[in-house]
């Protein structure tokens, strides 16, 4: 009989890509990953892996095995689920990525809902950018992820997760408050082409939310001025309540707190989607819906969204 925990390393290879990779996500030794997946390859009594340059490729056979291997983990999954659903109280540990500004918006409310409501439960909060941290739910590194997906920016098709709509984000133009001009534009109902002159603060290349920006921009006709770039949404307010830069800011970063910045609508008044995946296998499991239904009460309880500027 195939040994689970060998099929888990070849599913995890067909992911990962290298066996280093899969050694680094799951505590092994490269040495002990392939060890392991040549014992699988005697058990299944076919050649699994090929060596090609550096790396290895998986056999035709590999690939019937990993889509088994997938089966059988997910079928794991929905046993373990069902046990747990089996039980008057909800415990366990559930493993969660979040991006930074749901992190610092919902999840300390949703975690004060967990706490009141199900003490037994813990939660491991980790950040992640949304692409990775839905790669990680799917390989199983995490169990739910909170992910965002920009106007326009689909993210990869993974349909082994199960995605629920959280809550919809407006996004608005952020300019500097009680600026003298040419700092700032000196109307309050300022558009975004108001702001072409400014310095702009974004997000870093290559994120769904700067290539979004920038598209925005360039159909009002320029080519925002980034001089800073940073991830963490609570700079970019800083610097725009400093006077340094305009941006663009969803509305959770306030936390349902006044806003300390002007803002203005941008055209069309777009929204960002906030979301929860999880495998389909866990999507039952009563800790991963406990969790989903606190988050999903912190972020409509932090999206009475700040009233724009003007």
């Amino acid at each position: 009989m195939l040994d689970v925990r060998r099929l888990r390393l070849l599913v995890e290879l067909s992911r990962r890509g290298t066996l280093a990779a899969v050694a680094e996500a799951l505590s092994y030794s490269p040495s002990s990953v392939s060890q392991q997946l040549a014992q699988l390859e005697r058990e299944a009594g076919v050649p699994l892996l090929v060596q090609a340059g550096r790396r290895v490729q998986l056999t035709p056979q590999a690939l019937v095995l990993v889509e088994h291997g997938i089966a059988v983990l997910d079928r794991l999954e929905e046993a373990e689920a069902e046990v747990a659903r089996s039980l008057t109280a909800v415990g366990g540990t559930v493993r969660l990525a979040v991006f930074q500004s749901a992190a610092h918006a919902v999840v300390p409310q949703a975690l004060t809902l967990l706490a009141a409501e199900h003490p037994a439960l813990r939660v491991e909060v980790t950040e992640r950018e949304p692409e990775a941290g839905l790669f990680e739910v799917a390989a199983r590194d995490f169990d739910l992820v909170l992910a965002e997906q920009y106007p326009g920016h689909t993210r990869q098709h993974r349909p082994e997760l199960d995605r629920v709509p959280l809550v919809a984000d407006p996004i608005r133009l952020a300019l500097p408050g009680d600026i003298p001009a040419p700092v700032a534009p000196a109307r309050a109902d300022a558009t975004l082409a108001d702001a072409a002159s400014l310095p702009w603060v974004l997000e870093p290349a290559g994120t769904a939310s700067r290539e979004w920006a920038v598209q925005l921009c360039r159909e009002a006709g320029f080519e925002p001025d980034v001089r800073f770039e940073t991830a963490d949404l609570i700079a970019h307010i800083r610097l725009i309540r400093a006077g340094h830069a305009a941006g663009l800011l969803p509305d959770l970063v306030w936390a349902g707190e006044p806003p300390s910045v002007r803002l203005a609508e941008l055209p069309g008044r777009p929204q960002r989607e906030v979301f929860t995946a999880t495998r389909h296998a866990a999507a039952t499991r009563p800790a991963v819906v406990a969790c989903r239904d606190a988050l999903a009460r912190a972020a409509r309880a932090a999206t009475p969204a700040p009233r724009p500027a003007g």
